[in-house]
C-alpha cells in the first residue's frame, strides 16, 4: 500500500483540487483509494458541498452526509484562520497526539492507498507548539507539495521544500497549480523551480474546471508511487 501526505507552500493553492484529481484518476484505473482531511477551517455546514471535505467525498463517490464528513474531517472550525486560532475562537484546542493517532488508524484500516490532506502550508500552526511539518514528520509518509503560480510562489515553494528537506521528509513531487488571475507564466514557474530543485519532479497543472481530468494527474500518481 502506497500512501501520501499532501501539503502546500501556502493556503488556497489547490491541495484539494489536486487530491480530488488523483482520486478520480486512481479510481478510474480500478485502484483502491481513500482520503482524509482531518482538519478544516472556514467550514460552513450549510455549504458543506462546496468545502474541501465535500470535494473529496464527491471524488471518492461517497454521499455528502454528516457521518461521512465526520469520518474524513473530524476537526472542523467555522473561521477561515490557522487551525490553532480557529480552534481557540471556539474555545477548543487540537490534540496533536490524537490527530496523529487518527491518521495512523486510517492508514491501518485503508484497503488500498490513503491520501492525507494537510491544512494550509507546511509551517501552519496546529496548536501552541506543533505545525503541519511536525504532523508530516510524525507520520513519515511520502510528501506531495502543491504550489501556485502567483508572483512570489517560487520563493514560497523553494522555502517549503528546504524546510521539508531539513527534516529529511520524502518529497516525491511538486505540483504547480496555475493560480487564477495570475499573470506569471505557469511553465516558466515550473522551469525555475526545477532549476533550483533538480532532484524533485516538478509538474505543471493548468487551471481546470472543477472535476476536470488532465494527463498531469497520471504523472503525479506515478511520481508519488501511487501506481
Amino acid at each position: 500500500m502506497a500512501s501520501l501526505f499532501i501539503t502546500a507552500s501556502g493556503t488556497d493553492v489547490g491541495k484539494t483540487f489536486v487530491g480530488a484529481g488523483l482520486i478520480r484518476y486512481l479510481r478510474a484505473k480500478g485502484e483502491e483509494i481513500d482520503a482524509i482531511k482531518p482538519i478544516i477551517s472556514g467550514f460552513d455546514p450549510d455549504r458543506a458541498g462546496d468545502s474541501d471535505s465535500g470535494m473529496l467525498l464527491r471524488a471518492l463517490g461517497l454521499p455528502l452526509t454528516e457521518e461521512e464528513i465526520e469520518d474524513i474531517s473530524p476537526w472542523r472550525f467555522s473561521l477561515p484562520l490557522s487551525p490553532d486560532m480557529a480552534a481557540r475562537h471556539e474555545g477548543k484546542e487540537i490534540d496533536f497526539d490524537l490527530l496523529v493517532s487518527f491518521c495512523e488508524t486510517a492508514l491501518d484500516e485503508a484497503d488500498g492507498s490513503l491520501l492525507i490532506e494537510g491544512v494550509g502550508g507546511v509551517m501552519v500552526p496546529i496548536d501552541q507548539t506543533n505545525t503541519v511539518l511536525d504532523w508530516i514528520t510524525e507520520l513519515q509518509l511520502p510528501v506531495l507539495l502543491v504550489a501556485g503560480s502567483y508572483l512570489g510562489s517560487i520563493s514560497h515553494t523553494l522555502t517549503a521544500a528546504e524546510v521539508l528537506d531539513q527534516e529529511e521528509c520524502d518529497l516525491r513531487a511538486i505540483v504547480v497549480s496555475e493560480s487564477e488571475g495570475s499573470h506569471v507564466p505557469l511553465y516558466e514557474t515550473v522551469a525555475t523551480i526545477s532549476r533550483f530543485l533538480p532532484a524533485v519532479e516538478v509538474i505543471a497543472l493548468p487551471r481546470l474546471e472543477p472535476g476536470a481530468d488532465h494527463p498531469a494527474f497520471a504523472q503525479i500518481a506515478k511520481a508519488c508511487g501511487l501506481v
